[in-house]
């Protein structure tokens, strides 16, 4: 669900955010060069016992929205894992199709290089079309908003 956090601006949740399941929130959306593609974001997964977070580095998303429309179009399912990552490798992503028309995102959040110490994962399970063509849609404003 598309939001503004405290300081009012954009953020996107993910996921159930109730007490104990995991939430991502990405958030603070940022040309740190300028009129460059490169776009940065914070990415948080949250939950009852955890808070890890990262900075995110694309090339104008790196076509997260286009991965996630694509998934939403063969709502009638896939074999195997399809697979996406961010430009410097510190947001995966990672789908399967399971029986009863759900797919399962399994979200990588990765230390920055150099140093790359640790990593988290978490799942968030959506309905195959229409919920999934939301999220796409979703991502899809979070990272082409205007950056303020």
């Amino acid at each position: 669900m598309i939001d503004y956090d405290d300081s009012g601006r954009l953020a996107l949740r993910v996921g159930d955010p109730g007490p104990h399941p995991v939430h991502l929130l990405l958030s603070e959306p940022a040309r740190p060069f300028g009129d460059d593609p490169t776009l940065d974001f914070l990415v948080t997964a949250q939950g009852q016992w955890v808070r890890v977070e990262t900075l995110v580095r694309t090339w104008e998303g790196d076509d997260l929205d286009a991965f996630l429309s694509a998934l939403a179009e063969d709502f009638r399912g896939w074999e195997g894992e399809r697979t996406w990552r961010s430009l410097e490798r510190d947001l995966t992503l990672s789908a399967e199709h399971r029986p009863g028309g759900h797919v399962h995102l399994t979200w990588g959040i990765h230390d920055r290089p150099p140093s790359e110490e640790w990593h988290f994962t978490t799942t968030t399970v959506h309905a195959a079309g229409e919920e999934m063509r939301h999220l796409a849609a979703e991502i899809h404003t979070f990272l082409t908003s205007e950056v303020r």
